[in-house]
């Protein structure tokens, strides 16, 4: 299968440290050429893959200047589209920005929604392009647009080989990812403060949060118990999350997914969160770690979460979120765009053939009426009954 995946021009894939879109992309398009498919990669330069890789952009552009990183996200999809015929399914990660084209292209396109969709606009940009073929990553992601034509869920995958494994649970909790209110960092400090247990977090802070970092947060990590350790790259990361007793994101939102979850799981370290979004879609109540809805209660689930069996997290990222997984599932939809793209080719087909077989029938003269004619006089008497001597 010739298969064009279009990735962020953000950071690169996969990145060297936050990206969870650009990993998903990476792992994904590694599986597909692993077996076999001709798979062409559109991301940034500075991007590693054993696939085609063009180049929208010479490196990452990073997330300050969004007009001009849109810019930059058109000119990459006109290229794209520009080749489409050499593709049989082309595969958008960019959220919005494909759909025009999408619409236009005979080529299928599968457009995956990695973000929240509740954001002002999303809604009404989406609606406008309601026919087209669209992957959530989650069924709770889909909430904010149900009337889309959404064709499959597909939960993320990861290499979880690759991520270092221990049965033996750590001594500190373990934050990870953003420093933004819907994420809870704050949450965190207060619940690893009140269990006695120290808290690492590993996270960035987006120039949108640096006032709620400076206002909210920064004076909490005045606390021996609490260290802050900024952004990480993937191997310190993972060699966190592995020597963690447990991952603590007491989440405020729908999270869309949540790749951090299952890449703690595959180290074999619990997940201590609240019920919202994708969570109780993808972990488990005792076997993955706990899902509590106050401070109160994450507090106690931190008291006891040294008794969930690291091994069991670890065959549930397996079994679930494997990149296999993810690929089997993918492949599944783009045969399915495919065939319907060849049959609706073949009915196209037969009705223009059809059309131009009919042999057009020349339209018929009207016909003139007939004048009735005049009598005849031939001299013979009409022949009467009195005549004839019948009575």
């Amino acid at each position: 299968m010739r298969i064009a995946q279009v990735a962020p021009l953000y950071v690169a894939t996969p990145p060297r440290s936050y990206g969870g879109t650009e990993r998903v992309i990476s792992g994904l398009t590694e599986e597909l050429v692993s077996r076999g498919h001709e798979v062409t990669l559109f991301a940034t330069g500075d991007s590693r893959s054993s696939a085609q890789l063009v180049a929208g952009v010479p490196k990452a552009l990073g997330f300050a200047h969004l007009m001009e990183a849109g810019a930059a996200h058109v000119a990459m999809l006109a290229q794209v589209y520009a080749r489409a015929s050499e593709f049989d399914v082309i595969h958008a990660h960019v959220d919005y920005l494909a759909l025009p084209f999408a619409a236009a292209s005979p080529t299928p396109t599968i457009i995956t929604l990695h973000g929240a969709l509740d954001l002002p606009g999303y809604a009404q940009a989406l609606s406008a392009f309601p026919g087209l073929r669209y992957v959530s990553i989650s069924d709770s992601q889909r909430a904010p647009v149900p009337g889309l034509n959404w064709v499959a869920t597909v939960h993320h995958g990861i290499d979880v080989c690759s991520h270092p494994y221990t049965d033996e649970p750590g001594k500190y909790l373990l934050f990870v990812g953003r420093i933004a209110p819907e994420k809870g960092p704050d949450r965190a400090i207060a619940i690893a403060k009140r269990a006695g247990i120290p808290l690492k977090i590993a996270a960035k802070v987006d120039p949108k949060d640096r006032r709620y970092f400076q206002r909210e947060i920064r004076p909490l990590l005045d606390d021996p118990l609490i260290e802050y350790l900024g952004p990480m790259d993937e191997t310190h990361k993972r060699a966190l999350m592995r020597d963690a007793l447990a991952l603590l994101l007491p989440i405020r939102w729908t999270e869309p997914f949540g790749l951090v979850f299952i890449e703690s799981l595959a180290c074999g370290t619990p997940v201590l969160t609240c019920p919202m979004g994708a969570a109780p879609e993808i972990l488990s109540e005792g076997i993955t770690g706990y899902m509590r809805e106050s401070d109160d209660e994450l507090v106690e689930a931190a008291l006891r979460v040294r008794s969930i069996a690291r091994a069991g997290c670890r065959e549930w990222a397996e079994r679930r979120f494997g990149l296999s997984a993810m690929a089997d599932r993918y492949l599944s939809v783009y045969e399915a765009a495919m065939r319907k793209r060849q049959t609706q080719h073949a009915v196209d087909i037969l009705a223009t053939t059809l059309a131009g077989s009919v042999v057009p029938i020349e339209p018929i003269e009207p016909i003139e009426p007939i004048e009735p004619a005049e009598p005849v006089q031939t001299g013979v008497q009409p022949f009467s009954t009195d005549q004839a001597g019948i009575s």
